[in-house]
């Protein structure tokens, strides 16, 4: 079988990138070693970017149609005040959403085979093929019981996540290293009877209150790794409520007359970095390629934004497209990683934070007029959706 393009992994990034190709023309197959429509640890929490990527791309409605709630107000708990945020209608994006993923990757999967691509799931890259020079030109892949195919394609890109096993086998440099990471611990309450993103601050932990699909709040606890080890290795449970009681004693007290749907899900927490995205014959998008702590809940935008500035990379074809996708990756990206990387260390005061928060709210704000003009340029008045 041979193919334009081969992705690796059909989550956000992947499903996105796999759309995106071939609404531009592209043979596409894209594959998935989990199941269709799986869960998977996330913050959910869409920013104005994503939403606005969503609604381009012409799958928003199918989120809003699914009976996920609109975000219209953010608000910041810190020690010594409370910060309102209204989420106003701007950009062609009414508010904000946090779709659950396993509606969300659901949803990008069906527009990327409604635009043509194959999506095949149960597979996984196991090795690539080279020609002589050692260009990448497809891989092996394997399915769940052990059966192997050989798929050439004109590239090999890799939206498998975290731990990348195409960044692995290309052995992608990385060209910015983060040194903090934060812990993470969440569930989905009913009864929490929350409206709105409520972020909370206190002194070496952080909390966050995010509205989900079927009347479900994600309420997550965020900690240092070395606070991690130390207190929830024995009673994660415990210690979940303990920080929520130390962060947020309002969302807390609501827990008495609230019901926890399901199990906590935990993240002992990465360190972020930036790898060189492309190569030879293949390209990395999502956390394959760009990875920074999910305390500012931002990687589901920026994986949307990455999935286009990748498509446009690839359709182009030219020699140095690919090196160009790098540029603005990183451009868009550096002041989102650093300031993230400082709100993550946990190594501030509220007037630092706040900083760090203005700071942040800058480079998201340039990040959506960044995508707005790429829009304009495009000449798609009728959107990618058309």
């Amino acid at each position: 079988m041979s193919y334009d393009a081969l992705v690796i992994g059909a989550r956000a990034a992947g499903a996105a990138t796999a759309m995106l190709l071939a609404r531009r023309g592209l043979r596409v197959l894209a594959v998935d070693r989990g199941s269709y429509g799986a869960d998977t640890l996330s913050t959910h929490a869409l920013m104005r970017a994503g939403v606005f990527q969503l609604a381009r791309f012409g799958v928003l409605e199918r989120i809003v149609a699914a009976g996920t709630p609109l975000v219209n107000s953010t608000v910041f708990h810190y020690e010594d005040e409370r910060v309102d945020v209204p989420v106003k209608p701007k950009d062609g994006v009414p508010g904000l959403f946090a779709p659950r993923r396993t509606l969300l990757d659901r949803v990008l999967v069906d527009a990327a085979v409604d635009a043509g691509a194959s999506v095949r799931h149960g597979l996984r890259v196991v090795e690539l093929l080279r020609n002589a020079r050692g260009r990448v030109e497809g891989a092996e892949l394997t399915d769940v019981d052990g059966r192997t195919q050989a798929v050439r394609a004109g590239i090999v890109i890799g939206a498998d996540g975290l731990h990348s096993t195409l960044a692995g086998l290309v052995e992608a440099r990385v060209t910015r290293q983060g040194r903090h990471a934060t812990a993470t611990v969440y569930g989905y309450w009913s009864g929490l009877g929350l409206q709105g993103y409520h972020w909370y601050w206190g002194r070496g932990a952080a909390a966050g209150a995010i509205p989900t699909n079927d009347g479900l709040v994600l309420l997550f606890a965020g900690v240092t790794p070395m606070r991690f080890a130390r207190d929830f290795r024995h009673d994660v449970p415990g210690s979940y409520r303990r920080v929520l009681q130390e962060v947020a004693p309002d969302i807390a007290e609501r827990l008495a007359g609230a019901e926890l749907v399901g199990s906590l899900h935990g993240f002992a927490g990465h360190t972020g970095y930036l790898r060189r995205p492309w190569g030879a014959g293949w390209a990395l998008v999502g956390d394959a390629g760009y990875f920074k702590d999910p305390i500012t809940a931002h990687g589901i935008s920026d994986a949307l934004r990455d999935a286009e500035l990748l498509a446009d990379a690839v359709a182009d074809g030219k020699a140095d497209a690919l090196a160009e996708y790098e540029a603005r990756r990183d451009a868009l990206s550096i002041d989102l990683f650093e300031t993230t990387e400082a709100i993550a260390s946990f190594e501030w005061d509220n007037a630092s934070l706040k900083s760090h928060h203005r700071r942040l709210s800058d480079a998201m704000k340039h990040e959506v007029r960044a995508l707005a003009a790429l829009f304009e340029e495009r000449r798609e008045p009728a959107g990618l959706g058309a």
